[in-house]
């Protein structure tokens, strides 16, 4: 697609019914649409959705779509197998037997209501007990992103929502966050995402340089980013830089691929600086313009020479220097990061201060073919925190915030603190004070959490299994309902549903096009349990659509008494400001977002909207970030903070510095001979998304089996061959998965898939579908976060190898009947 117009050009747009939402074709009704999930990625991207007699058919992609065009996953275009996947969990059902025997019986929706409201009252109600002690879990962002804390806030009326053991919020929120102390906003590559026109837009242009660091935006598209908009840039010229210990598909092109010990990428970051700033390779323009604290920045990276960081990193020297060289010379550099920046380190925050202060100083921040600053289409913002909006005031004073574990500063996401929610279920009191915190019930929509996100899942079992009281909604029976549940509840799948998606832009709407048995969607799971837990509330909406409207028109604000106007943030949520007020030009309350569109009025507009902030360039120089309406950042200098002054206030050193992973060879050389590899924790591939899809025939005929990548110096030190099934073992645990042989990796590197269960295996405990066997989060463990208490070094852990032998204790077997690998957990104290 080097020529995007002769692309478009070449479209039959009649073939392909340019202006219509439905239509019939050989005995189908095609629809056009957006698919999002369940299942799906963080994307949504065009599709032609082919029913018959209320059957999906097929799916295929919709070249009309100027967010994919046409281009789709095959996860996607095997859609259909999935949807009309006959193991899909069909009505409600209750524990028939003991957790864990996998026994079950049906009931009704009625008979789950009641279930959960005589628990309720019974339980928590009845004893006096506030509704902080009802947890709500979610699995990751998607189309559960406002619904599922929507339901905790306004059915149950807690604020505690998040996930339990998912340590340091290792996803997505540390860049989020990270980038809004120097940014004020988010950056993402601009690959012409945010034009209608796309790369036919006349100010855009391509990156000059783009570096790929530590992802592989083909195989994951992550956060709402396609991989192949920035191999479209690629094709038309950009050079790539590779940051990354194994070989990627943008390694094999790069211009210079770096290598650096998992857990030290901020030490790169950190030399580029300096040698930028010291070669002076800097936009003077820009800086003199629109940045502080650059002296104080250039003062304070002297100390982080590129010799420091090889002699930290393993990257030679000069590959550092040159590699800075290229970024900073280049007219348009873009930086693509990825899961790493989370996961991947205890210096999140620093890292990506670091990285979006090289943004900064080059210039790369607004300008085409660059970064851009993005916000959710038309404003609509209504995230995490709204649970805060809805919430009894009890439960929102006792919501699980970073003080109770003894961290300082304010809490800057909008989700409870998953640490002090781990440490409270395990003491059952508030390590800062003592007080007791019981924990009675838990709700989780949509998250198979021991075979995905919960880190440390030995231990993570060992408590939550302990909760009274636990409901669980998702398309299929998994692995953690047959370990723990006691009422299990069907979730319509993506085209199950209405719904739209409002993750950065275009705004777009998703329509329903079948239904499945008595699966109901995560908007009609609000309304059935909000009607009967908190009726007078839930008058305001008669049907799904309406929540939909709402959402999208008021961001489910909430009018107090004193005509002040809440709506919630994103993420940066705080202890003493969790929300925002609107006002009218006139300076009244606003209810309303900016979103021109009602669900249906989008659907008939052909399914999305760009809208115009996001697609605007420079919009620094036109008033567009800060409240005020003044030129400049969102910050509270109004300039790009090199140095965030906000970060004191979260408890975070405002400098970035590097803190070295609890495990490396830097600080515990001791351990390198018993566990001699670095494990990259959650290897992305082209048929998952993290525990979904195992249960697609063709996903599995193209990956049968969990995959760990070994260098062919390991496999011949230990005697591997493809196919070799091999434990990885540490002091938390073990795993086995199948050795792949993998000349793109270091000797001393493995590089393990994550996600892993088998639909098609036993499926109680201990087998529980082999979702404790393959697991690699048994080898990672809680509470080793950085500065601020975000972001894990889980893809830099420690482990050993050896082959699977036959007699083997399985850890599922380990860890549900023989106490796991340890009896020695203690939650964080104050």
């Amino acid at each position: 697609m080097i020529d995007y117009e002769e692309f478009l050009d070449g479209i039959d747009r009649k073939a392909y019914h340019e202006g219509e939402v439905e239509w019939e074709e050989d005995g189908c009704t095609v629809t056009r649409t957006y698919n999002y999930s369940a299942p799906g990625c963080h994307d949504s991207c065009g599709v032609l959705l082919y029913t018959k007699d209320g059957k999906l058919e097929k799916v295929e992609g919709d070249p009309l779509d100027p967010y994919a065009n046409g281009k789709l996953c095959m996860r996607c275009l095997d859609l259909d197998e999935m949807v009309n996947h006959p193991q899909r969990l069909k009505y409600p059902m209750r524990r028939a037997g003991e957790r864990g025997e996998n026994k079950w019986e049906r009931i009704s929706w009625d008979e789950a209501l009641d279930m959960i409201d005589t628990y309720i009252k019974e339980e928590i109600d009845g004893k006096g007990l506030g509704r902080e002690s009802i947890l709500v879990g979610h699995g990751t962002g998607r189309n559960i992103n406002w619904q599922v804390p929507f339901i905790a806030g306004a059915c149950f009326r807690t604020a505690n929502v998040g996930g339990i053991y998912f340590s340091g919020w290792w996803c997505y929120m540390p860049r989020v966050c990270g980038a809004a102390g120097p940014l004020g906003d988010y950056p993402i590559v601009d690959a012409s995402e945010t034009l209608p026109e796309r790369y036919a837009h006349s100010e855009w242009v391509r990156p000059d340089v783009l570096v790929v660091w530590g992802n592989e935006p083909l195989k994951s598209n992550g956060d709402g980013y396609l991989g192949h908009w920035l191999n479209v840039c690629v094709q038309m010229g950009t050079k790539v830089v590779s940051i990354d210990p194994v070989l990627t598909w943008w390694g094999a092109r790069a211009e210079h691929w770096l290598r650096p010990r998992p857990g030290t990428d901020c030490c790169i970051a950190l030399a580029w600086l300096n040698v930028i700033m010291g070669e002076d390779l800097i936009d003077h323009e820009f800086v003199d313009n629109w940045c502080a604290y650059y002296d104080e920045l250039k003062e304070h990276v002297q100390q982080f020479s590129p010799a420091w960081a090889a002699s930290i990193t393993g990257v030679p020297e000069d590959e550092i220097v040159a590699a800075a060289r290229l970024y900073a010379s280049a007219d348009r550099g873009a930086i693509q990061w990825g899961l790493v920046f989370d996961a991947g380190t205890r210096s999140s925050m620093h890292w990506v201060e670091a990285v979006c202060d090289l943004m900064a100083i080059c210039g790369n921040i607004e300008k085409p073919g660059t970064h851009v600053l993005v916000h959710n289409s038309f404003d609509i913002n209504a995230g995490y925190s709204s649970v805060d909006l809805y919430a009894d005031p009890q439960a929102l004073e006792r919501k699980f915030r970073k003080w109770m574990v003894g961290d300082q500063g304010l809490d800057f996401v909008g989700m409870s603190n998953c640490d002090a929610m781990a440490s409270v279920l395990e003491a059952g009191e508030v390590p800062a004070t003592g007080e007791p915190y019981p924990i009675k019930m838990l709700w989780a929509q949509s998250c198979n959490a021991f075979a995905g996100h919960e880190g440390q899942v030995p231990r993570a079992y060992k408590y939550m299994k302990e909760i009274p009281f636990i409901v669980y909604a998702d398309p299929f029976v998994t692995p953690t309902m047959v370990a723990i549940a006691d009422l299990v509840l069907p979730v319509s799948m993506s085209v199950e549903r209405d719904s739209a998606r409002t993750w950065w832009t275009p705004l777009r709407a998703m329509k329903k096009v079948t239904s499945f048995y008595e699966a109901k969607s995560d908007e009609e799971i609000a309304l059935w349990l909000g009607r009967r837990l908190n009726p007078d509330l839930f008058v305001r909406w008669e049907s799904a659509e309406d929540l939909i409207n709402d959402y999208l028109l008021t961001d489910l604000a909430v009018v107090g008494p004193d005509g002040k106007v809440q709506k919630a943030n994103f993420s940066a949520a705080t202890d003493d400001n969790w929300g925002h007020t609107s006002v009218t030009e006139d300076g009244g309350p606003s209810v309303t977002t900016k979103c021109p569109y009602t669900f249906d009025q989008l659907v008939e507009a052909g399914g999305h909207a760009y809208d115009e902030w996001n697609a605007t360039y420079f919009k620094h120089e036109k008033g567009m970030l800060r409240p005020d309406g003044q030129v400049g950042f969102n910050t509270p200098s109004g300039r790009i903070e090199l140095v965030p002054t906000i970060f004191q206030s979260w408890g975070i050193p405002p400098y970035p510095v590097y803190t070295p992973a609890p495990e490396t060879w830097e600080t515990t050389p001791e351990i390198m001979e018993k566990f001699p590899f670095y494990l990259i924790n959650g290897a992305r591939s082209y048929e998952f998304f993290h525990t979904e899809h195992r249960q697609a025939p063709t996903m599995r005929e193209f990956h049968p089996e969990p995959r760990v990548k070994v260098s062919p110096g390991t496999a011949a030190e230990y005697g591997l061959q493809d196919g070799d099934w091999i434990w990885m073992e540490n002091d938390e645990g073990r795993c086995k998965q199948m050795a792949e042989v993998f000349a793109g990796i270091p000797d001393d590197c493995l590089s393990a898939e994550h996600g892993w269960w088998k639909p098609e295996e036993e499926g109680a405990v201990p087998h529980l579908h082999g979702c404790f066997d393959y697991n690699v989060n048994n080898l990672t463990r809680n509470f080793q976060s950085g500065p601020g208490g975000i972001g894990s070094p889980i893809k830099c852990t420690r482990c050993r190898i050896y082959k699977v032998k036959d007699g083997d204790v399985m850890p599922g077997e380990q860890i549900t009947q023989l106490g796991g690998w340890r009896d020695d957990y203690q939650p964080m104290q104050a």
